[in-house]
């Protein structure tokens, strides 16, 4: 009996002994899954995913230029189409000083990169940092205006003629205060970029581009803000052609040793914002104004935007342009009106009948726009926006389609998720 009981004992404690072992097996590996799920989620929570939907709906009249769909079939009738203007995904994952940005514009027109690029933080006082890759020019306040929030459909003329797809492809220092200095209103950008776009660099030639703003509140309801901005850069000379302006006319340089050289491209701007609220609503003025020399084409003033270099024939020309916008709040409710001026001269030693003539052509004819609509924020994700835009031009009798106004006023009815 007694050999038994021994036994009988022996084989409990072994039994309490394996079932204690196996427990603390099971709570060593329940640590280290929990241990491996925290690591994960620290690294989504790195990471952030955000975008927008922008469907939209277009009318235009004979002549008109729409954002979606295809062109008019009918050029003796006014058309209509439906489309995505933008469907964009933005990427970013951050960690510690350093971040990664990438976005998609998803359309059915197809795919297409909008942004990527690296940035890098001061690490020590936040004062300084670095991008590096496809990001938006640094030039005035309009381009860096987020799609999803600005209260009229398109950018302004002059910048989508200066500034095709708003990005290009370079290096950037920017400085600025902490939020805890009395500096923090100041800021400088500045860059060397490719000068063509978000296409392939195709030349030896960099592009500078520099902006210098400031910002502030002044009280409770004052917002003013403001800024200079440079641009210096070159287009190259595809061609022993370079037209240059005497005058009202072009005059023909046709020095074999022109093709490849580079022709100067400098631009000058001036932005201004001011917001105030009140118990009409909240009320926002911003204005630019933009004056330079554009080297452009015979067909169009435009700026580099291929990943070829050019083999036309250079036409450099002085712009001036620009545009004010005013939006007003309608109390508290999720409704504002928008008014928009804008304009773009691309070749100020022009006007009227003088166009057509001496070289000139469609390319350096003075184009306005008036645009008024509504914005309805039907909630903090989801809008709707109507907008109707009245465009002009400058009428010559020694220019063939420009004898009168054109006609190509359009209206745009946008439906924009946000997410």
């Amino acid at each position: 009996m007694k050999k038994m009981v021994f036994l009988f004992c022996g084989l409990c404690l072994c039994v309490t002994g394996f079932s204690q072992h196996s427990e603390q097996n099971a709570t060593n590996d329940l640590e280290q899954r929990t241990q491996k799920l925290e690591k994960a989620l620290q690294a989504l929570q790195k990471l952030k995913v955000s975008g927008y939907i922008q469907a939209q709906y277009q009318w235009g009249e004979q002549d008109a230029s729409l954002k979606v769909g295809a062109p008019n079939e009918n050029p003796d009738k006014a058309f209509q189409r439906i489309g995505i203007r933008r469907g964009r995904i933005k990427f970013t994952y951050g960690e510690r000083v350093a971040s990664g940005v990438f976005q998609l514009d998803i359309t059915e027109k197809g795919v297409g990169i909008k942004d990527a690029y690296l940035n890098l933080q001061d690490p020590w006082i936040g004062f300084a940092g670095l991008k590096a890759g496809v990001f938006d020019r640094p030039f005035g306040n309009e381009i860096s205006y987020s799609s999803s929030k600005r209260e009229s459909p398109e950018r302004s003329t002059i910048f989508q003629t200066l500034f095709p797809e708003e990005r290009d492809l370079g290096v950037m220092l920017y400085l600025q205060a902490p939020k805890s200095s009395s500096w923090h209103f100041l800021k400088l950008e500045a860059g060397l970029f490719a000068g063509n776009g978000i296409k392939q660099d195709t030349d030896n030639k960099k592009d500078f581009i520099g902006h210098l703003s400031a910002d502030g509140k002044i009280g409770k309801h004052v917002e003013l803000g403001g800024g200079v901005s440079y641009y210096y850069g070159n287009v190259y000379q595809g061609t022993e052609n370079v037209y240059k302006m005497d005058g009202v006319a072009f005059v023909l340089n046709d020095n074999p040793d022109n093709k490849g050289k580079f022709a100067k491209r400098e631009y000058i701007g001036f932005d201004v914002q001011f917001g105030l609220k009140s118990i009409l609503g909240a009320t926002q003025l911003r204005g630019e104004y933009l004056f330079g020399r554009q080297p452009g084409g015979a067909s169009n003033s435009k700026s580099p935007n291929s990943s070829s270099l050019p083999a036309t024939d250079t036409y450099i020309r002085d712009f001036l342009g620009g545009y004010v916008i005013f939006v007003q709040g309608i109390g508290k409710l999720p409704l504002s009106i928008v008014l928009k001026y804008d304009w773009y001269n691309p070749n100020t030693k022009v006007a009227k009948n003088e166009t057509g003539l001496n070289n000139t052509g469609a390319s350096d004819v003075t184009r306005n726009t008036f645009g008024f609509g509504a914005l309805w924020q039907i909630n903090k994700d989801i809008y709707l926006q109507a907008f109707y835009e009245i465009n002009k031009n400058e009428i010559s009798q020694n220019l063939d389609g420009y004898t009168s106004d054109r006609r190509d006023d359009l209206f745009t009815l946008r439906l924009q998720y946000k997410f």
